[in-house]
């Protein structure tokens, strides 16, 4: 490897709801005066600062609105957009930002990578500013203590390079997609396939760097353990701004094992399936093999897509004893260093350089409607043959690709208890599903059909998933489960999605909203509510 030095809601009503939350934020003489004011605080404060604002009269203002957007759907003329974007190059600029938007009843949002599948992070139906973060980007490993301190806009690919440029024997369990930031991932809880050996991102968290709603820097000593316990999976963005943060490295072999099998439902698919909902959440917790199933031709495709952190000779008599249906063999193992193993999971050709981790600006093709779903009990072959069905009719009746991956729990995350971090999905979950649905087509009525249908799809699995309440994974952001009117409080709202992605923690987020943040000034559409007394 060559371094370089450096619950359901009627459709009806979802779509009154969504067409109310999109409509364009258009300039208005209140909005430009809010502008002028913030920018003279911000002159007042930090004059090197207004280097780094990008107001809708700036040249520069879209590509930089755009260079972090990764769906579609929020490229359209009526998308709402923010009146500024402001890109600070120091903490220092963080504070001048929150105060002044405080000061001058700016709204902002926060975003540090673009992945937020609902736009929230920089789309809003209010005047608002994005705070985009993409010029934090410090890495500091230190391989003697096992930690490193990172910067809120440093993606996980960029990451995953410094970590491995310095160590070919440490790394940190965190997502597949390296072109995620890691301010957000991590602040949703951050999953990927190291997560049945050590938990998730939130769980390697040993510090973190916050600006509060007074405009003051804060750590872990002076934050306190709840504001600390809160960022850690309950959405940063609803307490303060995530800056940097101290992370705990582990340790990985010099050579891991990937492989990815699959199957037709003419060679088995239907049983394969269904052996590994009971196999896979039991397996090895250096074992982790994810169920990606696909429409090809009309037809259902299954691959079976494997990391195991150790070497081949290893996992194949662990193979035959566990999972022998699987009929997995050394030729289709692939031993690899880890940071090369993350470019396999990432999609990239065989023999791509890992100096393509560094790449951030990999741009936007797709259209793009996710929605996720947790699985308690074994889906019996038959069902299988259901959801095979609905993944098919979703495929036939719609342009897009569709597909569902299905990552399974067990290990370290059925160790952990639900109530350690705001995340809540621990033990009791086989797998988590994530509905993936991407198109190329334009059109609103091509997109409102294309969600409508996997929409369709979520209902329909309803037999299957988690219940009372029907829960959701936080970083797949889903309107479609709740979604309040940014500029007002409303519990009520936040009550639909609230339990979803945090079960029993919610009320324990809101409380600690109500200490930190209690006017509400950090939020969004699916922030966390201050508890009203």
């Amino acid at each position: 490897m060559n371094y370089p030095n450096s619950s359901i809601l009627p459709f009806i009503a979802l779509s009154l709801l969504l067409l109310s939350s999109w409509l364009p934020c258009r300039a208005t003489s209140h909005s430009s005066s809010l502008v002028d004011n913030f920018l003279r605080c911000l002159s007042n404060r930090s004059a090197p600062l207004l280097e780094s604002v990008y107001t809708r009269t700036n040249p520069s203002f879209e590509s930089v609105l755009q260079a972090r957007i990764r769906n579609r759907r929020f490229l359209t003329y009526q998308t709402p957009k923010p009146v500024a974007i402001v890109a600070p190059k120091h903490v220092s600029h963080v504070q001048a930002t929150v105060v002044c938007a405080k000061d001058n009843g700016l709204q902002i949002r926060i975003r540090s990578g673009g992945h937020d599948f609902e736009g929230l992070s920089y789309t809003s139906n209010i005047t608002f500013l994005v705070l985009d973060m993409f010029n934090l980007q410090s890495i500091k490993v230190d391989v003697n203590n096992e930690v490193a301190y990172v910067q809120a806009g440093v993606t996980l690919g960029e990451l995953y390079y410094k970590i491995a440029y310095e160590s070919g024997v440490h790394a940190f369990p965190a997502g597949i997609c390296t072109t995620l930031g890691v301010g957000g991932h991590f602040t949703g809880g951050g999953y990927g396939n190291m997560m049945r050996k050590y938990g998730l991102s939130v769980d390697n968290v040993l510090d973190v760097e916050v600006v509060d709603i007074t405009g003051n820097i804060l750590n872990r000593t002076t934050m306190g353990e709840d504001l600390f316990w809160a960022i850690r999976g309950g959405g940063g963005e609803s307490f303060a701004v995530i800056v940097a943060w101290k992370i705990k490295l582990v340790r990985v072999p010099e050579k891991v094992t990937v492989f990815n099998v699959p199957f037709t439902l003419e060679q088995g698919a239907t049983d394969v399936a269904f052996k590994w909902q009971q196999v896979a959440p039991k397996l090895d917790e250096n074992l982790f093999i994810r169920l990606q199933s696909s429409v090809v031709n009309g037809s259902i495709l299954i691959n079976f897509i494997g990391f195991f952190l150790e070497e081949s000779d290893k996992l194949i008599p662990l193979m035959n004893q566990t999972f022998p249906e699987l009929n997995l063999t050394k030729t289709d193992c692939i031993e690899t260093s880890w940071i090369e193993s993350v470019l396999y999971w990432a999609g990239f050709p065989t023999g791509t350089s890992v100096v393509a981790l560094l790449n951030t600006t990999h741009g936007t093709q797709y259209y793009t409607k996710i929605k996720s779903d947790y699985v308690k009990t074994v889906i019996s072959k038959q069902d299988l043959d259901t959801v095979w069905k609905l993944l098919i009719d979703l495929a036939n009746s719609t342009s897009a690709s569709v597909s569902m991956n299905w990552n399974p729990y067990g290990g370290k995350m059925s160790q952990i208890p639900e109530s350690d971090t705001p995340f809540p999905h621990r033990s009791g979950n086989l797998f988590l599903i994530q509905y993936v649905v991407y198109w190329t087509e334009e059109g609103s009525n091509v997109t409102n059909h294309n969600i409508d249908r996997v929409r369709y799809m979520h209902y329909q699995m309803s037999p299957f998933v988690s219940k009372m309440p029907r829960e959701a994974f936080l970083n797949y952001r889903d309107n479609d489960i709740g979604s309040t009117a940014s500029d007002r409080t409303n519990i009520g709202d936040a009550l639909i999605y609230g339990p979803k992605y945090f079960k029993d923690n919610f009320q324990r987020l809101m409380m600690v909203k109500a200490k930190v943040d209690p006017d509400n000034f950090f939020k969004n559409e699916q922030s966390i509510p201050p508890m009203i007394k």
